[in-house]
């Protein structure tokens, strides 16, 4: 799925139970996220439910594609995840720089719609797949 078809999906429905319920199936959706990928170190910090994500890099001259892998505890968190990884996943490091995740979700309306907590979290995996291309790009 991509980020074009969600925002489609979410025009299409008319209230916020429609809209995290699709969340919720979109999450359910995701590849299964691999037992040992459930590291400290993929752990996303600044959550307030568990989330993993974790980055393949494929090297390329001058600009490596990032790949993402996601899962957590909380089903809105995984649609969320969902989301994510249909807007930056098999990207390049230097077109995930260039996006404005934020504005796009602003957008879709899930700032707005989020328990500060929810937001705070959704900010923070934002932060992790920037910091993701900036440590791809320096390398």
């Amino acid at each position: 799925m991509t980020i074009d078809e969600i925002i489609e999906s979410f025009a299409l429905l008319d209230d916020w139970e429609d809209r995290y319920r699709y969340l919720i199936e979109l999450g359910r959706d995701l590849p299964p996220f691999p037992e040992t990928a459930r590291t400290a170190a993929n752990k996303v910090q600044g959550c307030a439910s568990q989330v993993w994500l974790e980055t393949q890099i494929e090297a390329r001259k001058g600009d490596p594609l990032l790949s993402f892998v996601g899962d957590s505890d909380a089903h809105l968190v995984k649609g969320l995840i969902a989301v994510l990884l249909a807007l930056y996943s098999g990207r390049s490091a230097s077109e995930i720089r260039a996006t404005d995740a934020l504005a796009i979700l602003d957008k879709l309306g899930l700032r707005e719609h989020l328990t500060p907590q929810r937001s705070n979290g959704l900010r923070a995996m934002v932060g992790r797949i920037q910091a993701e291309a900036e440590n791809a790009l320096a390398a």
